[in-house]
């Protein structure tokens, strides 16, 4: 006999029932204190004294790490500074013999990169009895 559809609903039911029931239990497992005494606890965390010099003691050493922190950055600002202004005059310099260079050599070469191309398209491409260039010649159409 097949299982129905009200049959696989109800066994899902009695699963997500036992499910929660285990949930409770786990929570009610936990212990939960009672009768307790806000004033008491708030008093023994509570020392105005040493918190207030803490405090202070933090702001100043704060105060000292920010002074070093923004020596030491206008430090490394003025390195960059004159790093980049290096590396701006090298890469003029770079730029300015590249664009000499290739300037003087475009006609050049032009000349020859066409001349050399002619020799090598000469070369490679053989021609059949017929005259036809090319590795594949074309078919004669008979009429």
């Amino acid at each position: 006999m097949t299982v129905t559809r009200l049959k696989r609903k109800h066994r899902k039911n009695i699963a997500r029932a036992n499910n929660k029931q285990h949930i409770i239990k786990e929570l009610l497992r936990t212990p939960v204190l009672k009768n307790v005494d806000l004033e008491e606890l708030k008093s023994r965390f509570t020392t105005t004294g040493t918190a207030t010099g803490a405090v202070a003691a933090v702001k100043n050493t704060a105060a000292a790490a920010v002074e070093n922190a923004t020596g030491a950055v206008d430090a490394v600002k003025n390195t960059a500074a004159a790093a980049v202004e290096k590396v701006k005059e090298v890469v003029a310099d770079a730029v300015e013999s590249v664009k000499e260079a290739v300037s003087g050599s475009n006609d050049s070469t032009a000349a020859d990169n066409a001349e050399s191309f002619d020799d090598a398209e000469a070369v490679t491409k053989p021609v059949n009895e017929d005259d036809q260039a090319g590795e594949h010649p074309k078919p004669e159409i008979a009429l």
